[in-house]
């Protein structure tokens, strides 16, 4: 996958409607947008997408849509959830600290690497150096999740090995996603 950073949707944290928060953040640069909010139904999710899809397809960005009930071009997958088929052009899945990673994926994310406010209490939180041997050991490409909070901690994730970074708060809560995802941006490169 050509993106460093996943920005994780979270609807319900936004201070705005989830397509303006999320064409505000694509001005300060592409991103691979995870559409998560499981909480909603699938035609919901479906409709979400639609509007989304335009945004991101004006600035280079990637729609991957979490646990999909129908075809989607690329889909991140919860731990358990099943391979869909046909199976999409790109397909990620959540990875937990000392969970054996598929090699028959496009990429993970790895969790958690620090707390995180998105899920607190949720952990323990590996830490760096676990992320590095995860990364060493990977066969795909490893994004750091949980509490990437801004550009010093996506520059430790990318110093560690990892790919890139998922991010949910960092730019779902921002008053100013567009600054948000510029200065994580600029610390992936």
């Amino acid at each position: 996958m050509e993106h460093r950073l996943l920005v994780v949707s979270d609807l319900p944290a936004c201070p705005r409607p989830l397509a303006a928060q999320v064409a505000l953040a694509l001005q300060g640069g592409p991103f691979a947008l995870v559409l998560r909010d499981k909480h909603l139904r699938w035609d919901e999710r479906v409709a979400l997408a639609a509007a989304l899809q335009p945004h991101l397809d004006a600035a280079g960005g990637l729609l991957i849509v979490s646990n999909p009930e129908g075809p989607v071009a690329a889909a991140h997958l919860s731990s358990r959830f099943p391979m869909p088929d046909p199976r999409p052009g790109i397909v990620g899945r959540s990875v937990h600290a000392g969970e054996p990673i598929d090699p028959g994926l496009d990429y993970c994310t790895y969790s958690p690497v620090w707390p995180s406010d998105s899920k607190p209490g949720y952990g323990p939180a590996i830490g760096p150096a676990a992320l590095r041997e995860a990364c060493a050991a990977s066969p795909i490409p490893v994004y750091a999740l949980g509490g990437v909070d801004g550009p010093d901690r996506a520059r430790a994730a990318r110093a560690a090995g990892a790919a890139g970074v998922a991010v949910m708060g960092a730019v779902m809560r921002a008053h100013d996603p567009e600054r948000a995802v510029r200065r994580i941006r600029d610390a992936l490169a």
